[in-house]
């Protein structure tokens, strides 16, 4: 491409919300970890290292149905997010406060990576009784 020389409308999306092709056989619900697959298809959270946190689903979408991809479900990844603390030896302490945290399931998450058996989920920003506030990357 050459340079331009008048003006140009360049698009712009904000990186606090995203829509991603949900994997195939699939239904994915609101207010869970969202989680994109190795291929680039969207799921609710899992163990699993193969998998990238992407934020919340804002939506349930149910693509058990379709292949991958053939429907898409919103996300959100600005702000803190409240998700279940794992147990025992995982719980996450204010200890814990500005580390990294490790996706259990749609709704948990822990203190350690399982092993390297869990994905990232983001960083840890507050811990309460009803569960951890995180941030996600």
């Amino acid at each position: 491409m050459t340079a331009i020389t008048t003006e140009r409308d360049t698009q712009r999306r904000d990186g606090k919300q995203a829509a991603f092709g949900v994997l195939a056989a699939t239904k994915v619900l609101s207010g869970t970890i969202a989680v994109v697959t190795a291929a680039g298809f969207a799921q609710g959270g899992i163990t699993s290292t193969t998998v990238k946190a992407v934020g919340v689903f804002d939506e349930t979408v149910d693509n058990t149905a379709g292949a991958n991809g053939e429907v898409k479900a919103r996300t959100r990844k600005d702000g803190w997010f409240r998700f279940a603390n794992s147990a025992a030896g995982d719980l996450i302490t204010i200890a814990d406060i500005n580390t990294d945290c490790y996706i259990v399931d749609n709704q948990t998450v822990a203190k350690t990576n399982g092993t390297n058996t869990r994905a990232v989920a983001g960083k840890v920003r507050d811990v309460e009784a009803a569960g951890v506030w995180i941030e996600f990357p």
